[in-house]
């Protein structure tokens, strides 16, 4: 499998022209020390004059940079495909549109894969809530004991917790050879495709430095709750699970598979839309809990189960038991809580 260039950067863009953002990412991507690589910046019908700013770009920098557009939104995973499909990079490697990177970034994430041997490399990222170099809060991406070959055991412990996908450098062939993608048109589609690729990848190491800037603002995903986005994570979980059954993988992970579910497509999706959503039903308690039981029955048998906080797991108990009580009971609790605390 021929590839023209050492690396692909993809960076899906929507309505990202405001308060500098976009402009203070593709600095970052321009001026990366890695020898021989491409940007493929892919505008997702962005509404604003984002567009503008990717031409602006391309026509400075011919070499490296590549705009592509279309009119109907596919969300971030949807645009990750459309840049995937023309990548010509032996390596690959994702950024949204708001964060940033050293300039060495790539360099040594893919020095390392050639070191060792691996075909993907990740390490640490650092949350910022403004354009800067300066390192903020530190978080871990993986762990040292996911790193090396990635035998049967090893994968399982990456496969439930396997970080970021934009702090990471692929092997252009293995995606390629197995024919891997995202889920399109929904949120959360990290959640989805992480699991399907690992199975895929051989061999992880990681680099302790945090050289990934994440711009936490209330406009992320994650600060933005909506019931549509929190059925998105419940999809992009149902999407997980189909794709590994017809991959024929469901069974090797039954287990890592039930587990990422209970606590990304019920636990956390469940809390989540209870702390931050603002229109709230208990149709949607209901559906979710309904949804996750007939899939997985007999979750609390498995070996990973575990809800470190024990609130929670009450609560967890108390929607299985009646999601009505739940639905009341919490909705109580946290006016109560809200008001002691005078918000």
């Amino acid at each position: 499998m021929d590839f023209t260039k050492k690396l692909s950067i993809i960076v899906p863009v929507y309505n990202m022209n405001h308060d500098g953002n976009l402009s203070f990412c593709l600095d970052s991507l321009v001026a990366q020390t890695v020898k021989d690589f491409e940007i493929i910046a892919v505008n997702d019908a962005s509404t604003d004059d984002s567009l503008d700013v990717l031409y602006d770009y391309e026509k400075k920098y011919p070499d490296i940079f590549r705009v592509i557009t279309y009119t109907e939104n596919k969300k971030q995973g949807g645009a990750k495909n459309e840049g995937l499909k023309i990548a010509s990079g032996e390596w690959i490697g994702f950024i949204d549109s708001d964060d940033w990177i050293t300039k060495d970034y790539y360099e040594k994430l893919i020095k390392k894969a050639e070191e060792t041997g691996a075909d993907i490399v990740g390490c640490c990222y650092n949350i910022v809530s403004s354009h800067t170099f300066e390192v903020g809060k530190i978080v871990p991406g993986n762990t040292e004991e996911q790193t090396g070959e990635l035998d049967e055991e090893t994968k399982k412990k990456f496969f439930r917790s396997p970080g970021s996908m934009v702090i990471k450098v692929y092997k252009h062939s293995v995606i390629k050879e197995n024919n891997l993608s995202f889920p399109a048109g929904i949120f959360y589609e990290d959640n989805c495709a992480a699991r399907v690729w690992i199975p895929y990848f051989k061999h992880f190491e990681y680099i302790n430095e945090a050289n990934y800037y994440y711009l936490q603002h209330d406009a992320s995903t994650v600060h933005t709750v909506t019931e549509e986005r929190c059925m998105d994570r419940v999809r992009a979980c149902d999407i997980m699970v189909d794709e590994l059954k017809a991959r024929g993988l469901y069974d090797e992970y039954k287990d890592e598979i039930e587990d990422v579910y209970t606590q990304l497509g019920f636990r956390i999706t469940l809390f989540s839309y209870m702390l931050g959503c603002k229109d709230k039903n208990l149709s949607f308690v209901k559906k979710l809990k309904k949804n996750f039981t007939e899939k997985f029955p007999n979750f609390r048998q498995n070996k990973y189960y575990s809800i470190p906080d024990t609130e929670e797991e009450k609560m967890v108990n108390l929607c299985m038991k009646s999601p009505f009580i739940f639905y009341n009971y919490y909705s109580l609790l946290w006016k109560y809580r809200n008001r002691k605390a005078g918000k």
